[in-house]
């Protein structure tokens, strides 16, 4: 295979992963907008169609970074941050379950908190093996930020359907 389709079925493979993740939430969020739309939420909540789009850059993002981190496969630090970037992913889609499957509110914080961490693990690794790949992480960090304090109010606003 010539190199320049090697780099072109690695950025597929990551793609394809990455919304591997995207859908498995999917599937546990068939019901999300009723669900979403039937919480007390804090004023500064965003509405249900941002999360799409929101999310579909940042998993493009996700994956873009896993790529550039790929590239590198001469680096001994490539394995590890490749297996945090898919630890990360598992876990950011197992939330999705937790959260509007399952609706266990308090379980959702502690899994999001926990893909926080995973998330900074993964983008130090990443940045260590090639910069742009942490930065494009960014991002990320920073909706999943903003989605521990969401899924914190929704919780503590919530007690009867969390």
């Amino acid at each position: 295979m010539t190199t320049t389709r090697r780099q072109v079925a690695g950025l597929i493979f990551w793609l394809i992963l990455s919304f591997i993740a995207a859908a498995a939430g999917a599937a546990a969020s068939v019901n999300a907008a009723g669900f979403y739309a039937a919480l007390d939420r804090p004023a500064w909540a965003p509405p249900s169609w941002l999360f799409g789009p929101v999310w579909t850059v940042l998993y493009v993002l996700i994956a873009v970074a896993a790529w550039l981190v790929w590239r590198e496969r001469d680096s001994r630090q490539v394995k590890p941050a490749l297996f945090l970037m898919i630890i990360q992913l598992a876990a950011n889609a197992l939330w999705t379950w937790i959260f509007f499957a399952w609706r266990q509110g308090g379980w959702a914080l502690a899994e999001i908190i926990v893909l926080w961490i995973l998330i900074v693990a993964t983008m130090v690794a990443f940045w260590r093996t090639r910069a742009v790949a942490g930065a494009l992480f960014l991002p990320y960090l920073a909706w999943v930020t903003f989605a521990t304090a969401l899924t914190y109010s929704l919780w503590q606003r919530n007690p009867q359907l969390l």
